[in-house]
């Protein structure tokens, strides 16, 4: 089947083919009949199969229909609920990609950033909303927000949202919207309190499940080679120089580790970004877009890019550090080989992180390749590095800087939670 074949309106297919859409994936073909069929659905598929566009295309064409052959009904149609604001962008734009020649407005609503501008846009009318569950809830309790006339509610990266703490948000925006919706519900990966939630907000549900048995897209090569904690910046440094017009994404397990590691590129003259919880959101933006335009090829990330986040040409993810949850394996690979593209991950494990790789291997019921290193080509990916000549003394002052600047975070910590709840909304 072709998107050619779909009932979609004019505007959607002249969209469509500006987006160069084809086929579609299987996702999208199990996902859009039910959905324009007004059905719940409960969908579980890996990152990067298109589900974004599985839920926006009949959500668009139904309300470009309505609003092409009545008057303007009043009051957001459509919410989605997504884990993180840099979700929430990304959807939107989708979202404004498919609406562009439609009687369709999309807007998003995140946290982090001052609310009056929100506000002000959300009063000059909106039909889709897409929002993280905090400030969504934020903008509902003080009146700016009325939820009585939606008539889908679509929940994107669900398995996130629960991570992050939101289970109490999305129960409790729950009493603000109509019992009589259309529920979407989409999820990376299933569990035991995802199927709770699920239950709970869908009815009837269509269940679709995209490759159940290996969470891991088909379009990535993966790989693991054997490195020492202190060796992984000499082997990410390799790696850049033999590919050096690949796009490279680098997961880290923490902030101070992103920066670290980019100073460690900074010092062989490799140009990298970072991108983590410690940045303010417009400087996350600004981040993401020079990434994604190419203007520099490395961006490292701790694992709240990992989710959902569509960066284009992504050639290799390098597990730098590699995930103590096993899940964030799939996650964090999942921004190399979307949609039909090929992709490459590769990870650096340490000795003292062979349990974290044996539960991945469980966790995606396959074994990944090891690259096997031998000790003159491991010895001479150090000794011949531009950084060989950071000896201890280098390393200890870059600990102490760190060290430092923990310190001095600490004291704000405490004052948080003496001022009562702590929780950030996205």
């Amino acid at each position: 089947m072709k998107f050619s074949d779909y009932s979609f309106a004019p505007e959607i297919h002249k969209s469509i083919d500006r987006l160069g859409f084809v086929k579609p994936t299987d996702i999208q073909y199990k996902s859009i009949h039910p959905i324009m069929r007004g059905e719940d659905v409960l969908a579980i598929a890996q990152t990067g199969t298109g589900k974004t566009a599985a839920f926006a295309l009949p959500v668009v064409n139904h309300l470009h229909s309505r609003k092409r052959n009545a008057r303007r009904p009043d009051g957001i149609k459509c919410v989605v609920m997504v884990p993180t604001r840099e979700l929430a962008v990304q959807i939107t734009d989708v979202f404004n990609e498919i609406s562009k020649d439609t009687l369709v407005k999309p807007f998003c609503v995140f946290g982090g950033v001052e609310q009056d501008s929100q506000i002000a846009a959300l009063q000059d009318g909106v039909d889709i909303l897409v929002a993280t569950p905090g400030r969504l809830f934020d903008l509902v309790s003080q009146g700016y927000l009325k939820l009585h006339r939606v008539e889908t509610l679509i929940l994107d990266e669900a398995d996130k949202m629960l991570d992050l703490g939101f289970i109490k948000d999305i129960k409790d925006l729950m009493k603000f919207l109509p019992n009589k919706r259309q529920t979407l519900f989409f999820s990376a990966t299933i569990n035991k309190k995802i199927k709770e939630l699920a239950y709970s907000l869908v009815k009837n549900a269509i269940r679709i499940q995209i490759s159940p048995k290996d969470p891991v897209s088909k379009n990535v090569n993966h790989s693991v080679c054997f490195v020492e904690m202190d060796d992984k910046r000499f082997f990410l440094e390799r790696l850049v120089e033999e590919n050096p017009e690949s796009k490279i994404l680098v997961f880290v397990r923490t902030k101070v580790r992103a920066e670290r590691v980019q100073k460690a590129m900074e010092r062989v003259n490799i140009n990298s970004l970072t991108i983590h919880g410690d940045k303010g959101q417009k400087d996350r933006l600004k981040v993401l877009e020079t990434f994604k335009k190419g203007e520099v090829n490395m961006l490292i990330a701790t694992d709240v890019s990992a989710r959902g986040i569509d960066i284009p040409g992504v050639d290799y993810v390098v597990n730098y550090d590699l995930p103590e949850q096993a899940d964030n394996y799939v996650h964090r690979v999942g921004r190399t080989g979307r949609g039909r593209n090929k992709g490459t991950a590769v990870s650096f494990c340490s000795t003292e992180e062979r349990e974290l790789l044996a539960a991945i291997e469980k966790y995606t019921n396959n074994r990944i390749a090891v690259i096997e290193i031998d000790k003159k080509d491991y010895s001479e990916t150090v000794d011949f590095s531009m950084d060989a000549s950071s000896d201890w003394k280098t390393l200890l002052r870059d600990a102490e800087e760190e060290s430092k600047k923990s310190k001095v975070k600490k004291p704000a910590k405490r004052s948080a939670k003496k001022g009562g709840s702590s929780k950030k909304r996205r």
